[in-house]
């Protein structure tokens, strides 16, 4: 074999290579996940309220609702229990009064921002463009705190 024919057969043998190389890489494995036809979303898919409570407000409220989330340190003022809230109102869970101010937030609570600036009503109607999904979800959280009421 002459210098230059060893030449193109090394050049052919190495762009080979790099084709096949390259083609494995780009293809996904069978035990990885691709996003590439899922695209990323910030809203929980769940309706359930427990799942929709504990991806929006645990992470303050903690797992139990009881104000001990991990980012509850970081507040100014610690988040309210809130499985506290029936033995507040005189045994009564203020089902109304909790899902406004799920909805439309309130200026009395700091931890939540200003009435300018409601938290999760907003939130999820820009996530989620149904309004009937919005009313299930906020209705789903409001029938879930009221399941966790201690006496």
């Amino acid at each position: 074999m002459t210098r230059t024919a060893a030449a193109i057969f090394v050049t052919v043998i190495a762009t080979t290579a790099m084709t096949f190389g390259a083609a494995a890489l780009a293809r996904p494995r069978a035990d990885q996940q691709s996003t590439q036809d899922k695209p990323f979303s910030l809203l929980s898919p769940s309706l359930y309220g427990v799942d929709n409570f504990h991806a929006y407000c645990s992470p303050c409220h903690g797992r139990g609702g009881k104000g001990d989330g991990p980012v509850a340190p970081a507040l100014k003022r610690p988040p309210s229990d809130l499985t506290t809230l029936a033995r507040k109102n005189h045994g009564v869970f203020p089902r109304t009064q909790v899902r406004d101010f799920i909805t439309n937030g309130s200026g009395d609570i700091p931890e939540h921002g200003s009435v300018a600036m409601p938290v999760w009503g907003p939130t999820f109607r820009a996530l989620d463009s149904s309004d009937k999904s919005v009313a299930i979800r906020i209705a789903n959280v409001v029938e879930y705190l009221a399941s966790i009421q201690q006496p």
